[in-house]
């Protein structure tokens, strides 16, 4: 007993190094180990983009149910990805608390509850959010809402606060089924030409050189296997064509390691692939969703991105979730009586209901399915923004855009829902000196919309680098646009008061705030700065008007035409009516023309 009480203190591994004990044992025979297998995790990225407010899918301006968009349709697609697949991540890329009315005119002003668009996400368990341009049109105090509304991050890696830091989180790291996956955010520095003191104290910087850095960032320190970025930004360059530090495809050429790539704010299908990195863009309105697949292969340690697939689902085809469209029912139904009269946080000046009056519509039928007239000629639509605008400014000229090809004013009743229709933007009115040579230029500009007329043109169509809501119409001044001369050199017989504009000649333009600053100052278009601001938006003083007037009649002084061009053809009458009966497509972007018709078959000699 004695010896075994001795043995408890015996040093066991010292006992094996005096006996030398053998490293293996003849009598036990070795089992090999069995080699690891490899293991392959597929990954499903979601993103959406510039839905605008669209939850319920309904349009408010025309007061009907929608077919094709709105979150609750992508929820209900959301749903059925994560049935059959179980890495799912949902991020959004922006431009989701502005665009209707319930975003802008209600929930926007009613702080005391929680937004409904936020509502909807954090039921929908998005991931990560990236900051759009639009959610800084109502100032910081907006911004700082969203992000403690929102129970995940929002990312905002290329916008600096005065401390330094970044306004939200530069990029989030997600672990999914051990991959990790790493989300970087970034938004298109403009920001500053649009919402100007809206954003003072931030500082936009180069998309590119962020997404770099923090890429850079992710795979050496985080250690993430697959690399997202998500830019609020379209493909090309905007506005700084030399440095593309608002190109979504310059990202791409300086961070080629990303593996997908979301992108919006044009409101374009984007479907492509640069390098090893799929890139994937919605339309607007929750029209579509992209979809990221990723193969992800883990073999002896080491994990590698071995297949990357992107593809843009059309919503048509899904109904509306109705656990989102009752978490947001009283919020879209408030929307609705504030419209039809009942309501109480619109635009000031108005309790919603009807107040006023049009006699006829404003706009006149499309002669051609799918050519807007608002763009081919002056309508009283956008002559009363204008003698709105005139009014309030006291300017001698001003500009207003259709920023919707189908805006009206029909005869009857007129309610603010009309109005957002033709103007649906919260800007507010500028005004600014400027020289008969700048607003000729500034004309130029507008006018680049077209594209030009070439012989065998049956009708006019329309560059698609130069978006519609940024062809501006000017009152108090009359003028012609030759479409038949190329871009820059199209406005001719510019008559100021009767007589003809010289560019000595200074007056008061009256323009809105967006355009100010992303057209006048950032194309270095105007030399002034402005000297005056509306205390109210530009759609306030609209209401205001009509609830003067009470009845309104489309009136159209005509004081603009298109020329330099000859439609007349024998085929010309059979050319629009097989477009009318859906025989004939018409792209936005190019014209009918007769010999490339009859070369195809279309029509017959």
């Amino acid at each position: 007993m004695q010896k075994l009480n001795q043995l408890k203190n015996v040093n066991f591994l010292q006992i094996g190094q005096k006996l030398k004990l053998p490293e293996k044992t003849p009598a036990v025979s070795e089992v090999p180990q069995k080699e690891e297998e490899p293991e392959t995790t597929s990954i499903t990225i979601l993103g959406t983009s510039d839905v605008h407010g669209n939850l319920w899918g309904y349009t408010y301006e025309d007061s009907a149910e929608t077919t094709n968009n709105g979150l609750a349709r992508i929820s209900t697609y959301v749903n059925e990805v994560k049935k059959t697949s179980p890495n799912v991540l949902l991020i959004d890329n922006g431009d989701t608390y502005q665009g209707n009315i319930l975003t802008d005119d209600i929930y926007r002003k009613n702080t005391d509850v929680v937004h409904p668009v936020s509502k909807a996400m954090n039921a929908m368990n998005y991931d990560a959010m990236v900051f759009g341009n639009h959610e800084f049109n109502f100032g910081l105090d907006h911004v700082d809402r969203i992000m403690k509304e929102l129970n995940f991050p929002v990312l905002g890696a290329n916008i600096l606060t005065q401390d330094g830091g970044t306004l939200g989180e530069p990029y989030t790291v997600i672990d999914v089924d051990g991959v990790k996956v790493g989300i970087i955010g970034v938004t298109t520095p403009n920001v500053p030409r649009w919402d100007g003191d809206k954003v003072d104290g931030l500082t936009f910087e180069h998309m590119g050189e962020t997404v770099k850095k923090y890429a850079q960032y992710l795979k050496n320190e985080e250690k993430v296997d697959v690399l997202i970025a998500s830019a609020h930004a379209g493909m090309f360059a905007e506005f700084d064509e030399d440095g593309a530090s608002d190109s979504a495809e310059r990202i791409v050429q300086m961070v080629p390691e990303l593996d997908a790539m979301l992108v919006g704010h044009m409101h374009i299908i984007v479907n492509e692939k640069i390098g090893q990195t799929v890139i994937g863009g919605p339309r607007n309105l929750g029209r579509d969703i992209v979809r990221f697949d990723i193969e992800v292969k883990k073999d002896h340690g080491t994990t590698k991105v071995t297949d990357r697939q992107v593809q843009v689902v059309d919503m048509a085809a899904y109904t509306p979730d109705p656990a989102i469209q009752n978490l947001v029912k009283e919020e879209h139904e408030a929307t609705i009586q504030f419209i039809t009269g009942g309501g109480s946080a619109g635009a000031e000046g108005t309790s919603g209901g009807i107040f006023g009056q049009a006699t006829a519509d404003f706009q006149p039928v499309d002669e051609i399915k799918g050519i807007p007239e608002g763009k081919l000629q002056d309508t009283a639509v956008v002559d009363l923004i204008n003698k709105v605008q005139l009014e309030v400014s006291g300017a001698d000229v001003s500009a207003a855009a259709l920023f919707k090809d189908t805006s009206n004013l029909k005869e009857g009743n007129i309610t603010y829902a009309n109005i957002f229709d033709i103007y649906k933007f919260d800007n507010v009115l500028y005004t600014v000196n400027v020289t008969g040579k700048e607003l000729k230029a500034y004309m130029e500009w507008s006018a680049s919309h077209y594209n030009q007329w070439k012989e065998g043109d049956v009708s006019i169509s329309f560059d698609p680098e130069v978006p519609g809501y940024l062809y501006d119409m000017f009152a108090g001044v009359d003028y012609k646009i030759d479409v038949s001369k190329p871009a820059g050199q199209r406005i001719v017989d510019v008559m100021y008061q009767g007589k003809p504009l010289t560019d000595s000649q200074e007056l008061k333009l009256a323009v809105n705030n967006y355009r100010y600053s992303s057209a006048l100052k950032a194309y270095k278009l105007v030399a002034a700065n402005r000297d005056w601001e509306s205390p109210r938006s530009i759609r306030d003083y609209l209401v205001e008007y009509i609830q003067k007037h009470q009845e309104i009649s489309p009136e159209v002084d005509n004081n603009w035409e298109i020329v330099g061009i000859d439609l007349a053809s024998p085929y010309r009458d059979k050319i629009i009516q097989l477009v009318n009966e859906g025989k004939i497509d018409v792209p936005y972007d190019q014209s009918l023309n007769v010999n490339e018709l009859l070369k195809q078959g279309v029509i017959q000699n």
